[in-house]
C-alpha cells in the first residue's frame, strides 16, 4: 500500500510512518514547513510538501496521484486560535476527502478526538470568548469532519483517543463507540491506525480508545 499522512510531522503522525515502512508498505508525510522533511525521512517515509490550507481540492489531488490509502493526523495544535482549529481540523480534513473522492482512493482513517460530538454549539462559534470557547471550536471542527467523512462512499474509519501521553506503547487498550474518559500513549494509536489501514475489522467503525487490556487486534475484530 501506498500510505499519505496529513500532518505529517506530527508526533502521532510520524510513529505511524514508522510502523508503516517497518510494515512493508510506503508512507508519505504530507508537511507544511520544509524543515520538517528530515524529521519525517528518518522515520523511512518520504515528505509531501503541501499546505492544506493553501491548496484546491484540484491542486492536493494532483499530488495524490497513485495512493491507495490517506490518513488525517493533522491538528491545529495548542495556542492557534479558534479560526485554525476549523481551518485546519476541519477544512483540511474536508479537502483530503474531497481530494481523496477525485482519485477514487477509497480508504480513508481519520485521527480524530474523544467526545468530539458532545460539543456546546452556543460555545463553539466565533469568535470564541475564551479557552474553553476554542476547545469547543476544536470538538466542533472534529465532528463536522468526522460527520463529512461518514457520508462519503469511503473504507473509513474513524478514531477518537483519551487524552494523549508520550509514554511508550502498552500495546492493550480500550474500545467502544463511547469509552470512559481516560489517556493512552500516541504510539499506541499509532498502532490502532496502523492496524486499522491492514486490517478491514475497523472498516466502517467510528470509536473511542484509551489504555486497557485487550491487544490493539483483537479489540478492533471486538468492534463488530
Amino acid at each position: 500500500m501506498k500510505i499519505a499522512i496529513a500532518g505529517g510531522h506530527g508526533q502521532i503522525a510520524l510513529i505511524l510512518e514508522r510502523l508503516i515502512t517497518e510494515a512493508g508498505h510506503d508512507a508519505v508525510g504530507i508537511v507544511r514547513n520544509p524543515a520538517h522533511v528530515a524529521d519525517v525521512e528518518q522515520t523511512g517515509a518520504k515528505a509531501l510538501v503541501a499546505d492544506l490550507e493553501q491548496l484546491s481540492e484540484e491542486d492536493l489531488a494532483l499530488r495524490l496521484r497513485g495512493f491507495d490509502a490517506v490518513v488525517f493526523a493533522a491538528g491545529a495544535g495548542p495556542n492557534s486560535g479558534a479560526e485554525r482549529k476549523l481551518s485546519v481540523d476541519r477544512d483540511a480534513a474536508v479537502l483530503l476527502a474531497e481530494a481523496a473522492v477525485r482519485l477514487d482512493i477509497d480508504r480513508y482513517v481519520m485521527i480524530s478526538a474523544m467526545g468530539a460530538d458532545a460539543y456546546d454549539p452556543e460555545a463553539a462559534k466565533l469568535p470564541a470568548e475564551d479557552e474553553d470557547g476554542v476547545f469547543q471550536v476544536y470538538l466542533r471542527a472534529k465532528a463536522e469532519a468526522d460527520a463529512n467523512v461518514r457520508m462519503r462512499r469511503f473504507r473509513w474509519t474513524i478514531i477518537r483517543p483519551g487524552a494523549l501521553l508520550d509514554t511508550p506503547p502498552q500495546g492493550t487498550v480500550t474500545v467502544g463507540r463511547t469509552v470512559p474518559r481516560g489517556s493512552i500513549p500516541r504510539a499506541d494509536v499509532a498502532a490502532v491506525a496502523l492496524h486499522a489501514l491492514l486490517d478491514d475489522s475497523a472498516v466502517g467503525k467510528q470509536f473511542e480508545v484509551t489504555s486497557g487490556d485487550t491487544p490493539i487486534p483483537a479489540a478492533l475484530r471486538a468492534l463488530g
